[in-house]
């Protein structure tokens, strides 16, 4: 940004998501924090030969992007990987994998996103789709919501996964009608049993599928993220924050069940870091909506047998037990819950760890509450429970959702508006690389509940949608009560770090349908550009 340590931003239209000082247009930063946030006049006597100026030329600035689910190194290795994402068709979907494993012929091919709610025909893909090119190259594609995933007949036969092979605890192994063989569509912990068998990633690899979704996190004036973090994930960012080259702040999520030890010396290590922060443990309930393995009290439409899927520590009851260790051990608990029972039986755990455990500042987190009862909602609010949500998943489940749940449900598909009304605490995310990281999307989405198709003119279900200040606090200081760095971050305001964008569009005055298209024209991270789009 600059050699002097001092610098104003000046001539701006400065949200500072401060209730006590909403707007300004000078912000002036010492090193790699804020230490004037105001009006001009007030800061000039600050600016003198030893300050850089930079002016602003009267673009909307705000608090830096906090995503509060994503997974880093996945969306990574997604953009390393094949990209099935805009595929339409059982043969776009073919093609694509046929021409990745021509140019790609050594080694598993990884990645995905593929999404069959958007095909012209829905159906699940089946390994003899792409065995016949295939033949050596084992493949493992994971649906959009990392929930399934399709292997071919080389990936299932190092797996040794056979007809006769048993459905693990929480997952899915789905299989021919007829005669019982895998079709190649695994769900939830049956993706783990091909997974297992991948040869693993080397340091080098993991750094680089770090480093390329933090690049695309700066893109998009993402200066914070809080990451589902696997053991490994963590190890690497460690040595990208060693080398100098940790462009965003990371508070880890661990999963619940990596073992308490491991959990424990990684929090001693991370004492005093500013950057790296881990204060919360994550677990799963249940698993999406599109793989038809979320928790419902009623059963699907499209499957009158299913009511989704508990994962195998919440039916064993080990789940509760490591919940409870976690708590009185003062780390946060996130947990996955998407259909409503799930959401529910979270929330009966969550008020039983409350009632029997020591009293602390504890912000039970359920993340993305994708179908909650408003029963429910009311129990969350009392008990000062965060939904961390992801708004985008709107645009595309929206589409195909009803279909699923049918229309009744459809009232308590991410209910914004009621969640804001009982005073939830609401923080918005990505669940990256299920859908972009792009907040101004998420932003888009919450404010117009549009849906790809546009098949609703109003919105889905518009009663539930709230303003653009609303979802840009969900993005920032809300975001940032949900990992405790309220202090830190979140809001634009002296003492707290340096972390803010510059938006070409004003996005407060442009009409809410034109949000999704507007670019970030600068990150600022602790205090120097880290972005710049060049247009």
């Amino acid at each position: 940004m600059t050699t002097t340590e001092r610098t104003a931003f000046i001539n701006g239209k400065i949200y500072t998501v401060d209730p006590n000082n909403a707007w300004a247009d000078t912000i002036i930063v010492d090193k790699n924090k804020i230490s004037f946030v105001g009006k001009y006049p007030d800061a000039e006597k600050l600016i003198n030969g030893n300050c850089s100026v930079v002016d602003l030329k009267g673009k909307l600035v705000l608090p830096g992007f906090i995503d509060s689910h994503a997974h880093i190194v996945i969306g990574g290795n997604y953009l390393l990987g094949v990209n099935l994402e805009d595929c339409k068709s059982k043969q776009e979907f073919i093609d694509r994998l046929k021409v990745h494993v021509q140019n790609n012929p050594v080694g598993w091919v990884k990645g995905g996103n593929w999404n069959h709610q958007n095909w012209e025909k829905i159906e699940l893909p089946n390994k003899n789709w792409i065995d016949d090119f295939s033949e050596e190259t084992p493949i493992l594609v994971h649906r959009l919501d990392y929930h399934m995933a399709i292997a071919n007949s080389a990936a299932l036969k190092l797996a040794n996964i056979t007809k006769d092979t048993p459905d693990p605890n929480g997952g899915k192994i789905e299989r021919d009608i007829k005669t019982g063989e895998p079709t190649g569509i695994l769900k939830d912990k049956a993706i783990t049993l091909v997974s297992g068998v991948m040869p693993k990633q080397t340091n080098e690899q993991i750094d680089t599928a770090c480093l390329t979704a933090l690049r695309e996190a700066a893109k998009y004036g993402i200066t914070s993220i809080q990451d589902i973090t696997l053991e490994e994930d963590l190890l690497a960012l460690k040595r990208i924050h060693a080398a100098g080259k940790l462009n965003c702040r990371i508070y880890a999520r661990l999963p619940i069940d990596l073992g308490k030890g491991k959990i424990k010396d990684f929090i001693n290590d991370l004492s005093g870091n500013e950057k790296i922060k881990l204060k919360s443990v994550k677990a799963f309930a249940d698993g999406s909506l599109g793989s038809s393995t979320a928790l419902f009290f009623e059963c699907y439409n499209d499957d009158p047998e299913n009511f989704g899927l508990a994962m195998d520590y919440v039916i064993s009851g080990e789940l509760e037990k490591l919940a409870n260790y976690f708590d009185n051990e003062k780390l946060q608990l996130s947990i996955h819950a998407i259909g409503d029972k799930a959401v529910s039986d979270i929330i009966d755990m969550f008020e039983k760890i409350e009632n029997e455990n020591p009293k602390w500042d504890r912000r039970f987190r359920i993340e993305h509450a994708q179908h909650i009862n408003k029963k429910d909602i009311r129990r969350v609010a009392e008990m000062g429970i965060i939904v961390s949500a992801q708004p985008y998943h709107l645009y595309y489940d929206g589409v195909w959702a009803e279909k699923k749940i049918g229309s009744k449900r459809l009232d308590d598909f991410l209910p914004f508006n009621s969640l804001q009304e009982n005073d939830v605490k609401l923080c918005f995310g990505s669940d990256y690389p299920v859908v972009t990281l792009n907040p101004l999307k998420g932003i888009y989405a919450a404010v117009t509940r549009d849906t790809e198709n546009k098949n609703h003119s109003n919105g889905l279900v518009p009663e539930e949608k709230i303003t653009v200040e609303d979802a840009v606090q969900a993005y920032t200081i809300d975001a940032a009560y949900s990992a405790y760095e309220e202090n830190e971050k979140g809001s634009l305001k002296v003492g707290k770090f340096a972390d803010f964008i510059v938006l070409e569009k004003n996005i407060f005055e442009i009409p809410a349908e034109e949000i999704a298209d507007v670019k970030v024209e600068k990150t600022i991270f602790d205090g120097r550009v880290i972005y710049r789009n060049e247009k």
